[in-house]
């Protein structure tokens, strides 16, 4: 190796073990299998966000709510905005709504 830290022609620029498997360099390490359950943090996990939207909630209210909201934000496209929807449920970035059309 020069003074510069450059190899010299025909010098490896690394120690061959450089280009071994992580597992057969003779300074590995040996290694070690971890497996977590986190099973018991994802029912917690639940628990708290059953608690957090309380005893009034109600799933199949919720989600006419949600299709409401989604019916709403694609009614009284123009032209081009009905455009650009059909171009993204086509592409399956939407889903189709309201027979293939946004509503009017």
């Amino acid at each position: 190796m020069s003074p510069h830290g450059r190899a010299h022609p025909g010098e490896p620029d690394e120690p061959a073990e450089a280009h071994m498997p992580a597992a057969d360099r003779p300074d590995a390490l040996p290694t070690v299998d971890l497996a977590i359950d986190l099973s018991s943090h994802e029912l917690l996990r639940r628990v708290h966000v059953l608690d957090a939207l309380g005893p009034d909630w109600d799933p199949v209210a919720a989600l006419h709510g949600e299709e409401a909201a989604y019916e709403l934000l694609y009614s009284g496209l123009d032209a081009e905005q009905q455009r650009v929807y059909d171009e993204l449920v086509s592409a399956g970035v939407l889903p189709r709504r309201g027979g293939g059309r946004a509503a009017a």
